[in-house]
């Protein structure tokens, strides 16, 4: 599974995620954030609060990271981590938003906002607007937040006020980040509402929503269990896409090399134009390097994952304009690289000239394969 990046909201601290963070598996590596002003980092306020400089400062902390991430944001987290997903794209292969405000800002009249910038330096205030926000929080779960936020100075808390409401002035209508997105809230928010998320959703183009129906705005602590399942799912679905993404990089390259760093040694390929399956990295690597460089024209039109598996639509011309259809089946092992794929090409013409022409390219380096070839 990949690295967790988690980014807590408004007056809370990296404490807020520990339940969640329970419920994973230990094999999962996370990495929290702790905003300046909040927490340990109460008597910190460097970088100046703002969205972009807090999104530069968490983003510092991928680093170090070897291999993928995903980034999970609460609250006024998910503004900052969606500018860090953004940013760090070549990384961060998954946003995950939770009771999520929009990057745009929130824009709450000033009249609306003198409740939140009451709440600094005032635990009672803010026991009562959680219990408020997020009905099924115990006491102790209460007790803890309001723990949480209690030393935050009051200054500090109005000007994280501002940084919410205002979010970023000029938010794209379209996300910058184009990778695959997870909204969770919960169905008892009175903040984050159906509304609001019908408003961030579609600036993202891959985005799905999980409501926890009795959760609040606090729905990470109320329901850690279920936000953690939520998040583990997410994560193994990006797994068969991150296989997918490598296969089509592979192919665009035309590269050996390229194939072999998703191949499991002991890698199965089947395929229309095979006789018998090709097994292992080296003669499946080989197999595919020559079959791309066939392809004058490949485009992959459509991707689904299930699980392990992914499945990729595709179509192609080679031979001078033949078209070519076809779908690839790519599973993964745990590890995530790519245990057995099987091409399905059609039309049956194609597939015959196809056939005939890789044989002849391969004759001398892999002359033990056998490929379909038409009887008459």
């Amino acid at each position: 599974m990949s690295t967790l990046l988690l980014i807590h909201g408004f007056l809370d601290d990296v404490e807020v995620w520990d339940d969640v963070v329970s419920a994973l598996s230990d094999d999962v590596h996370v990495i929290r954030y702790q905003l300046p002003g909040f927490g340990t980092r109460t008597g910190d306020t460097t970088p100046e609060p703002t969205l972009e400089a807090l999104a530069d400062e968490a983003g510092c902390l991928l680093d170090g990271v070897a291999g993928d991430t995903i980034v999970v944001g609460q609250s006024l987290g998910s503004q900052i981590a969606e500018l860090v997903a953004a940013g760090h794209a070549g990384k961060v292969t998954g946003l995950v938003l939770v009771t999520p405000v929009p990057l745009g800002g929130t824009r709450l009249p000033a009249e609306a906002l003198a409740p939140f910038r009451a709440l600094g330096g005032d635990p009672a205030a803010q026991h009562a607007a959680r219990a408020a926000l997020s009905p099924a929080l115990t006491d102790k779960q209460l007790d803890r937040l309001t723990r949480a936020g209690e030393s935050a100075r009051p200054d500090v808390v109005s000007r994280y006020v501002d940084v919410w409401n205002d979010g970023v002035p000029d938010a794209p209508p379209v996300s910058s980040f184009t990778g695959p997105v997870l909204i969770v809230r919960g169905g008892a928010d009175p903040f984050v509402t159906t509304e609001l998320t019908d408003r961030i959703k579609p600036r993202f183009r891959h985005a799905h929503e999980e409501v926890i129906d009795a959760g609040g705005h606090w729905v990470h602590v109320e329901f850690a269990d279920q936000v953690a399942s939520a998040i583990v799912a997410f994560a193994d679905n990006i797994g068969g896409g991150a296989a997918a993404a490598g296969w089509r990089q592979a192919f665009a390259e035309q590269s050996k090399a390229g194939f072999a760093d998703a191949f499991a040694d002991d890698i199965v390929l089947d395929a229309t134009t095979l006789m018998e399956p090709v097994v292992g990295r080296e003669a499946v690597s080989t197999v595919l390097a020559a079959a791309s460089s066939i392809y004058e024209t490949l485009e992959f039109t459509a991707e689904a994952t299930d699980g392990s598996t992914s499945y990729v639509q595709w179509r192609a011309t080679a031979f001078g304009g033949m078209a070519i259809r076809g779908i690839t089946i790519l599973e993964r092992g745990a590890d995530g690289q790519i245990v057995s794929a099987a091409i399905h090409h059609r039309p049956l013409g194609a597939v015959l000239r196809f056939a005939a022409e890789i044989r002849d390219r391969l004759a001398e380096a892999i002359p033990a394969i056998h490929f379909i070839q038409e009887t008459r």
